[in-house]
C-alpha cells in the first residue's frame, strides 16, 4: 500500500468507530437477553446517573454529566419511562423542565443488574486492551484532541504536528543533559553531585540498561522536553527527570510525556507509578493531581532524596 492510501484510511476512522459501537450495542443487548434482564445497552449511562443520584435530576442536568445530547437523553428517558424504570414529574422551580429518578422498580433492578455489570465490564476491559492497554485513556485523549479542535477547522489550518513523543535514541541522547540538566542545577542551587552528572550525561545506562524508559518531546521537531521512566521493580516504576524548556511550557507537553508514561507502565502491566518532587513546585502538583496521582507515603523500594521529599502515586 503507497504512503498516500495509508494516509487516506484515516478517512474511514469514524466509519469503524461507529461499526464497533454499533457492534459492542447489539452484543450488550444479547448479554443481557441471555441473563434474562430487560434492559437495554444503551440505556446504561443515563440509568446509572439517576441510580447515583440522591435526588431527581433534570433532563440539563443528566447531559451535562454524561456529556450526551438533550434529544439522545430524552429518547433514553422514554424508554426507561415504558420500561417503568424511572419516574418523571413536573419541575417546582421551573415549569419548563421536568424532575427524573428512579422509581421503586429501577431501584430494585439495580440488584439484578449489579453483578452483570462487574461481569460485562471484565470482558470489555479485555477487549479494549487487546487494542492496547491504555486503549481508554487514548479514548479520552482523542474525545479531548476533537472537542478543543473542531475538525474541519483543523484540515483548513495548518496540518503540521506540533508535538510528538518519541522514545530514546541515541541521536537523542544529549538532548537529555541539555534539557534536564539546566533545571536540576536551579533545584539543587547550582551543585550537582557526581551521580547527577552521570545520570544526566548517560541516561540510557541508568534507565534503560535497568529496564526503564526515555522519552523526548518534539515541538514542530525541535527537542523540547524529556522524562525518564525508572524501574523500581517487577510491578513498579517511578517518573523522574521531568523537564521542559522554559520556552515552551504552558503548550501541554509535559501532560503528553506524562501520558506516555502511563501507557508504557500499563503496556508492561505494571501495578503502580510513583514520583517524588520537591515541594515548591507547586503547579507541577496541580498537573499530578489532575492526572490521577494522589500524595502516598515512599514504598521501601524507592530511594527519596532531600530535595524531593513530596511523594505521588497512581495506580494502574
Amino acid at each position: 500500500m503507497t504512503d498516500t492510501m495509508v494516509m487516506l484510511t484515516y478517512l474511514v476512522g469514524a466509519t469503524r468507530f461507529r461499526r464497533i459501537s454499533e457492534k459492542l450495542y447489539v452484543d450488550g443487548n444479547k448479554f443481557y437477553k441471555d441473563a434474562g434482564i430487560d434492559f437495554k445497552t444503551s440505556w446504561f449511562s443515563v440509568y446509572y446517573v439517576l441510580a447515583l443520584s440522591e435526588s431527581p435530576k433534570t433532563v440539563m442536568q443528566i447531559a451535562q454529566q454524561i456529556d450526551f445530547s438533550h434529544i439522545t437523553v430524552k429518547n433514553v428517558l422514554r424508554e426507561l419511562e415504558n420500561a417503568e424504570l424511572i419516574n418523571i414529574i413536573p419541575n417546582p422551580t421551573d415549569k419548563r423542565s421536568k424532575l427524573i429518578s428512579l422509581s421503586d422498580k429501577g431501584k430494585y433492578f439495580m440488584r439484578q443488574l449489579k453483578p452483570t455489570w462487574l461481569s460485562f465490564a471484565a470482558v470489555l476491559k479485555r477487549i479494549f486492551q487487546s487494542g492496547h492497554p491504555d486503549f481508554m485513556n487514548i479514548l479520552n485523549r482523542i474525545d479531548k484532541e476533537i472537542a478543543g479542535n473542531p475538525i474541519n477547522e483543523l484540515v483548513s489550518g495548518d496540518l503540521k504536528e506540533p508535538v510528538r513523543i518519541l522514545d530514546y535514541k541515541p541521536s537523542l541522547k544529549a538532548h537529555f543533559y541539555s534539557l534536564a540538566g539546566p533545571g536540576l542545577t536551579d533545584v539543587v542551587n547550582g551543585q550537582l553531585e557526581e551521580e547527577d552528572l552521570e545520570t544526566l550525561h548517560n541516561p540510557d545506562e541508568a534507565y534503560i540498561k535497568h529496564g526503564g524508559f526515555l522519552f523526548y518531546a518534539l515541538y514542530n521537531e525541535q527537542v523540547v522536553g524529556c522524562v525518564a521512566l525508572k524501574r523500581m521493580d517487577e510491578d513498579t516504576f517511578e517518573f523522574a527527570k521531568l523537564y521542559i524548556n522554559p520556552t515552551y511550557r504552558n503548550l501541554g507537553i509535559a501532560t503528553k510525556l506524562i501520558e506516555r508514561c502511563i501507557s508504557r507502565c500499563k503496556e508492561n502491566h505494571v501495578s503502580e507509578l510513583w514520583l517524588q518532587s520537591p515541594t515548591s513546585m507547586q503547579e507541577a502538583h496541580k498537573l499530578y493531581y489532575k492526572l490521577g496521582f494522589i500524595d502516598k507515603k515512599a514504598p521501601s523500594q524507592m530511594l527519596v532524596m532531600e530535595r524531593t521529599p513530596k511523594i505521588m502515586y497512581m495506580g494502574l
